[in-house]
């Protein structure tokens, strides 16, 4: 039986670079988003579900969900998460205890408005390995201002019976981090968010950059990408951390400044993406997307289609002419429009 993933990704940075310089597509996904419900319980200023959903509500079913992984049968790495809230989702419990039998390694993102004690131990119970938070302030007014919806006080609640719940059943699983998205709006309350999540008992906080697309907060303004008081806070909030003995990182498991501050940037950084030859989006409608951070960019959802895997099947999108012409012109100067500004504007 293979060994699950480690929590930081899907390979190391060294293996997936290698990946992109070949330019050849893995026979089968490794990796796989699925979209399990397309609708949620908050309203993000950052998220385009808000202001401009792209497809009609839906959510996939078991039946859909199994039939898929049927079909991938080199998948490694599980995201039950897209545009949408996954514990909507009844069958998400059911989904999971599904991968963790295939030994894939599972994770997804909540806003935890709706971890209840019973869902609690249902993602025990199932097997998850990695549940991510997403909680982008330490104020409830600034969570409201963000998430657009009365429930910090809730979703703070909530976490915390997690993770007394988890250590009450004697369980290692899943792992639990707060996630936040860095906006001007919400950056000088990291450091109190680092104090917060130690304070709830979670294992890490994570910190990533917008991707704006030009509606609510996800405006190129709110982008905090090499903005010249990064490295103050970011510093207080690594020493917080250290303090308190907590885990702080930025996507990818790299050092926060890494995606704040910005790596040394190569020439046409899009090329480094290894995204589209190894990893496979699905929307609860079953569209085949290029990845997590398209949906998310400027560029028109017609663009980023690359086929319907729950009609078509897996191998016949995976290898399809309009996924090849897609990876084809991310390694060219002229890559596609959700891929332009990724390594610059928005995050790697």
């Amino acid at each position: 039986m293979r060994a699950r993933l480690a929590p930081t990704g899907a390979s190391s940075r060294e293996e997936l670079l290698q990946l992109a310089a070949t330019h050849q597509r893995l026979p089968s996904p490794v990796e796989a988003y699925f979209e399990v419900a397309n609708r949620c319980n908050s309203k993000c200023a950052t998220c385009p579900l808000t202001f401009s959903p792209q497809e009609a509500e839906r959510q996939l079913s078991l039946a859909e969900f199994t039939c898929l992984l049927d079909q991938m049968p080199d998948l490694r790495r599980a995201v039950l998460q897209g545009i949408g809230e996954p514990l909507l989702n009844r069958d998400l419990a059911a989904m999971i205890a599904e991968l963790v039998r295939r030994d894939v390694y599972t994770v997804f993102n909540t806003n935890a408005a709706l971890l209840t004690r019973r869902r609690q131990l249902e993602l025990i119970d199932s097997g998850l390995d990695e549940l991510r938070i997403s909680l982008d302030s330490s104020t409830p007014e600034r969570y409201l201002q963000i998430r657009g919806i009365p429930a910090f006080d809730r979703v703070v609640a909530n976490v915390g019976e997690m993770v007394r719940t988890r250590r009450s059943l004697g369980s290692s699983t899943p792992r639990i981090a707060i996630w936040m998205t860095a906006l001007r709006e919400n950056l000088r309350e990291l450091p109190d968010l680092v104090d917060l999540a130690a304070g709830l008992g979670v294992d890490e906080v994570y910190v990533q950059r917008l991707v704006f697309w030009g509606q609510g907060l996800a405006r190129s303004d709110q982008s905090v990408y090499r903005a010249c008081d990064v490295d103050e806070i970011v510093a207080e909030a690594e020493r917080r951390a250290l303090v308190h003995g907590l885990a702080f990182r930025g996507a990818d498991a790299s050092p926060p400044r890494d995606g704040l501050l910005g790596r040394p940037l190569q020439m046409e950084p899009w090329r480094a993406c290894s995204r589209p030859l190894r990893l496979a989006y699905v929307t609860a409608q079953g569209t085949a997307l290029p990845c997590c951070i398209a949906p998310f960019t400027d560029a028109p959802f017609e663009s980023i289609r690359l086929g319907n895997y729950l009609r078509d099947g897996v191998d016949a999108v995976w290898g399809s002419e309009a996924y090849e012409r897609f990876r084809q012109q991310l390694y060219s100067a002229n890559p596609p429009a959700s891929c332009r500004n990724c390594g610059i504007a928005w995050s790697l």
